[in-house]
């Protein structure tokens, strides 16, 4: 089975990775950054406490650079520090194993989407979006929205 970049499982296993980076930049200075980190150290730890903390200490410069970055460079640094974390989630994604990638893969996916229910400044925020054309967004729960563009009805 290919777990590299081409197939369709290396496609889902990059996007977790990319996720997990993203999340990593977005948790940073929020209010549950203290909840996130320690899960994320955790993560990347893999059972190993000098793993987690250097881990920890990991997150914690992450967090102090997107902390002292002005307002010109902070996407630009948030992107290059997201990339960094994707690349230890994608390393920790090549562990040897169907059963531990997996194992893996479930953790990252639920630390990703536990820290989107429950960081709820960052609910229902569109950023870093570019839209070419007509352009419909809706955020919040149970919503709904019918849109049309062009001719027609």
């Amino acid at each position: 089975m290919d777990h590299g970049g081409t197939g369709m499982l290396g496609e889902a296993l990059t996007a977790a990775a990319a996720g997990g980076g993203m999340a990593v930049v977005q948790a940073a200075g929020s209010d549950s950054w203290a909840w996130f980190r320690t899960r994320c150290a955790r993560l990347v730890g893999r059972g190993d406490g000098d793993a987690e903390r250097e881990a920890l200490d990991r997150l914690d410069r992450t967090a102090a650079v997107l902390d002292a970055v002005d307002e010109t460079d902070r996407e630009r640094v948030r992107a290059v520090h997201a990339v960094l974390w994707q690349g230890e989630f994608a390393s920790l994604l090549e562990a040897p194993g169907e059963a531990e990638r997996a194992r893996i893969l479930d953790q990252l996916a639920r630390l990703t989407a536990d820290f989107g229910a429950a960081d709820d400044d960052a609910r229902g925020a569109v950023t870093g979006n570019t839209f070419h054309g007509p352009t419909a967004v809706q955020t919040g729960d149970h919503n709904r929205q019918e849109n049309h563009f062009g001719p027609g009805r």
